[in-house]
């Protein structure tokens, strides 16, 4: 029985949703997942943008049922859902540009724009929880990007690349094989 395409792409962005918000909890359970370091393995998946339009939806949605349990509370169900839902569709965008068929540039934007967006959260960010413009300071955004933006680079590329290769062999094996 073949599946159709919307259903291919429904079952595809309900897998990765569902995955993204797995691993993004293992990583809570180890405190890596909220606050200025962050080091969540579900963020190896936003380079599937690049394999897959279905990832787009899929990351964005994991991403915000991930951040229902932030402390940082519904900042982080806009901010950080926004951070991956725009990564996403750049990564997307730049899908074509390929080396031995890796889409090299995939982890990219996801280190961008949580860097800048969670850096920007984490520098506004009041004792209370609160988003407050005046808490903002550029060392704090600087130290907030830089931390977030490493974890996710360490993310995105150690898991990432080895993820892309994986997928990359699969599809030759695919079409190899029939």
């Amino acid at each position: 029985m073949k599946m159709s395409e919307k259903t291919r792409f429904l079952a595809q962005g309900a897998m990765i949703c569902a995955l993204y918000t797995v691993l993004t909890y293992a990583a809570a359970s180890l405190n890596l997942a909220y606050g200025p370091i962050q080091f969540r393995f579900s963020e190896a998946l936003t380079v599937l943008p690049a394999f897959t339009p279905a990832a787009v939806p899929g990351l964005a949605i994991g991403c915000f049922l991930s951040n229902l349990a932030s402390p940082l509370g519904i900042v982080d169900w806009v901010f950080g859902t926004c951070a991956t839902l725009l990564a996403a569709l750049s990564t997307r965008a730049l899908s074509g540009v390929r080396v031995k068929n890796i889409p090299v540039l995939a982890p990219i934007p996801p280190v961008l724009f949580n860097a800048a967006i969670v850096g920007l959260e984490v520098a506004c960010l009041s004792d209370a929880g609160a988003f407050a413009w005046q808490n903002f300071s550029w060392a704090a955004f600087g130290a907030g990007a830089l931390s977030v933006g490493l974890g996710q680079l360490v993310v995105c590329t150690v898991l990432g690349y080895p993820l892309m290769i994986a997928l990359d062999k699969t599809r030759v094996a695919q079409r190899v094989l029939g």
